[in-house]
């Protein structure tokens, strides 16, 4: 075999190679083609708040029908995140990845043209389903992508275009707002932009390859693996051909029987419930909170408050996150998160008379919001993707994912009903008792991956040190290792 011209260095395993390669074009370009999926994912579960404020007078809806749409999307993407979580473990990540894009493209797209409630019910249901598998298959693919030292803020960066989404829905509503179209075409026009961003990435993500470690740890394809790293590092990492190793597969009856994995699946999915209960229901009801505070406000100035809320808040916790993940640590900062969550929304419900003036309750409730992303609102997405063995790394993160959104449901479906009784200190303070049981449960069940190998944090680190690809490679392979293939 031919080597590489330049200094040798010691042979290192797919898998080592796969922790020490530092960020490259090619984790950027990935962390692009995963984001969009959460970019149209904030954007479609946000907007939906805005357009029923123009479906409610056309089509005469009910308050219980209003619940169903703003949240139906969501118990669909429970099933999603099930569904593409437990497929992509069994014939792998690359074979699937790309549908739930289509799916997130035609259920908007439907939308947009829904004739009646009935159809645009199911059409929320295609596009949540599509919502939901994007979690599983996205965070662990970009994790499984990553570094060893910034894999917290390689799968950050994925879910922070949540941040980007959810500032575009109110652009969007603002605009179509002030433009003086028909408020059926304002309401369709809303839906159908939310199409646009999976539609861009269809073609990246059906060209994405396959996760090396899957390859690797699963198939027990040594040389397949090496062979796609060799592709996207421009040929400088040469394998030896033929290795192979024993394949290694976790059943979803030895998953589900192993109380070690199950208490994984109670602390990152039950934790996830929490926070997207605060979340979404605080998200999604924005609108309605502001009109809560401010009965006389228009349409037009609910939106402008949204607008500024996630722009100087939501946007920079995302940012936080990304920066700061890695190094305070991924289960810190999510108890952490949630704790000041508890003290922000405590703070809404008990001060006398906040309620009652609305530049300080906002204030206190883009405090709120920052916490969320720099804190549980990232972790949660984050931390399903590293604490579970390869070979049921999207099936435990699609059941944590499903869990999470069942509690964005919940959250999504009773907090007009809970504001309804209990005014907004009420709906403020439920939402800070849930907090509390976020900061408890963080810290009874979940480890520190921050700084670990996945291997190390799945237990496969004896199968890691068997898989070697024998390779030799150059000094400069290590840099380029994940450039896009010339």
């Amino acid at each position: 075999m031919s080597q590489p011209t330049g200094k040798q260095v010691p042979q290192l395993s797919v898998i080592d190679s796969l922790n020490d390669a530092p960020i490259s074009f090619f984790h950027m370009r990935a962390a692009f083609t995963a984001g969009m999926g959460f970019f149209t994912d904030a954007y479609d579960l946000f907007i939906i708040g805005s357009a029923l404020v123009f479906l409610k007078p056309e089509w005469h809806l009910s308050d219980t029908q209003i619940a169903f749409l703003g949240s139906i999307s969501l118990i669909a993407a429970f099933l999603g995140a099930f569904i593409f979580g437990r497929l992509a473990d069994v014939v792998g990540r690359k074979r699937i990845y790309g549908m739930e894009a289509l799916l997130m493209v035609i259920g908007g797209l439907a939308c947009a043209f829904a004739p009646s409630f009935a159809w645009l019910l199911v059409f929320r249901v295609i596009l949540g389903i599509g919502i939901g598998g994007d979690y599983p298959m996205s965070a662990v693919l970009m994790s499984e992508y990553a570094n060893a030292k910034k894999r917290g803020a390689l799968t950050s960066l994925v879910f922070g275009m949540q941040g980007l989404g959810l500032a575009f829905g109110p652009v969007v509503a603002l605009t179509l707002e002030a433009s003086g179209l028909p408020p059926d075409s304002i309401w369709r026009i809303m839906f159908a932009v939310g199409a646009l961003p999976p539609m861009a990435v269809l073609y990246l993500r059906r060209t994405m390859p396959e996760s090396p470690r899957y390859k690797a740890l699963v198939r027990g394809d040594v040389d397949d693996a090496a062979k796609d790293m060799a592709t996207y590092s421009t040929g400088q990492l040469q394998a030896e051909i033929g290795k192979k190793t024993k394949p290694s597969r976790i059943s979803l009856g030895q998953m589900l029987s192993n109380p070690k994995y199950l208490l994984l699946i109670l602390g990152t999915g039950g934790a996830w419930f929490l926070n997207d209960y605060a979340f979404y229901g605080n998200a999604i009801s924005t609108p309605q909170i502001i009109k809560m505070l401010a009965p006389s406000s228009s349409n037009l100035t609910g939106s402008a408050w949204a607008l500024i809320i996630f722009v100087v808040f939501a946007i920079p916790g995302y940012l936080a996150s990304i920066f700061f993940m890695d190094a305070i640590g991924h289960r810190r900062l999510q108890w952490i998160g949630f704790a000041v969550m508890a003290v922000a929304f405590a703070s809404m419900a008990l001060v006398p008379g906040i309620t009652h003036e609305v530049a300080p309750f906002l204030v206190v409730y883009g405090i709120s919001f920052f916490f969320i992303e720099f804190g549980p609102n990232c972790t949660t997405f984050v931390i399903p993707a590293e604490v579970f063995p390869t070979s049921i790394r999207t099936t435990g993160h699609g059941m944590a994912a499903g869990i999470g959104k069942f509690g964005a449901f919940v959250g999504t479906f009773v907090f007009p009903f809970i504001s309804a009784e209990g005014g907004i200190k009420g709906a403020m303070l439920f939402s800070a008792g849930v907090a509390v049981l976020g900061v408890i449960l963080t810290k009874l069940t979940l480890p520190e991956p921050s700084g670990k190998t996945l291997e190390a944090l799945g237990g496969e680190e004896g199968a890691a040190h068997a898989v070697s690809s024998h390779a030799s490679y150059s000094e400069p392979m290590v840099e380029n290792m994940f450039s896009a293939k010339k």
